[in-house]
């Protein structure tokens, strides 16, 4: 059973947003931490439609973006079939799962053994899908699949709300724009990875944590991250060293 009190707080702050403009990627690194957290989930990540190819904008954690590149790549996979039929598509249980290809098989290497997709649409206008992963088989209820149908909904209105009036290729720009963030925070995974002789995923944990702490996207966080460092200032001298570091 999804956390009633969390569905309802994640959509209040949705429908918030849908009165004043959020850049693309802060809306979607929204609905993907809300979908998580609501029904107590591994992770979650994103697909949208750029020029007809579903293509990986965000996920988390590292072992759910994994699954989200191989959608992409593959073109195959829940998030793809949700997006194609507009319907929600489950899988309780991936260890008897036969659609898909490797997919269900590289899901359960990364201690993935239950998924669903969710369309991301606004009225007739579709955008892509959400999809969500749990760490034993898990049979989607009806109640949890309204809740998370419902997050996407919200969070798709607030990324199409101001492009009913500046129209489709506004939509698109913003979608784009949230492709580049997704590039940025790869390099700045990669970049405190290497420099801290950590891991990838613990690089991005930290540039999450700081970025929720300071209520900043994670997107600005990454820059500062390449940047600050790009430009030879000492360790801790500016935002996106100091606290994704700390």
């Amino acid at each position: 059973m999804h956390d009633h009190a969390l569905f309802v707080q994640a959509v209040s702050g949705f429908t918030h947003w849908v009165l004043e403009p959020h850049a693309s990627i802060t809306v979607l690194e929204r609905l993907t931490d809300r979908a998580t957290a609501v029904l107590d989930l591994v992770g979650s990540g994103i697909l949208l439609d750029i020029d007809g190819v579903l293509t990986f904008a965000t996920a988390l954690p590292e072992q759910v973006a994994d699954l989200e590149e191989a959608q992409e790549r593959d073109q195959q996979g829940p998030g793809v079939d949700a997006y194609r039929s507009g319907h929600v598509v489950t899988s309780p249980d991936l260890s008897v799962e036969d659609r898909w290809g490797g997919y269900a098989a590289m899901a359960l290497a990364r201690g993935l053994h239950a998924t669903a997709g969710i369309p991301l649409r606004a009225g007739d206008i579709r955008v892509g899908a959400m999809s969500v992963y749990a760490a034993s088989p898990r049979e989607w209820l009806e109640d949890d699949i309204a809740a998370l149908s419902a997050l996407a909904d919200v969070a798709t209105g607030c990324l199409v709300s101001g492009s009913r009036q500046r129209g489709k290729d506004d939509l698109v720009r913003q979608l784009r724009g949230a492709l580049e963030s997704r590039v940025a925070i790869e390099q700045a995974k990669g970049f405190l990875a290497a420099q801290e002789g950590i891991t990838v995923e613990e690089a991005f944990a930290r540039i999450r944590r700081y970025a929720r702490d300071h209520n900043e996207s994670l997107r600005s966080v990454a820059a500062a991250v390449v940047r600050d460092r790009g430009l030879g200032g000492p360790e801790g001298s500016g935002p996106g060293w100091a606290g994704p570091g700390g």
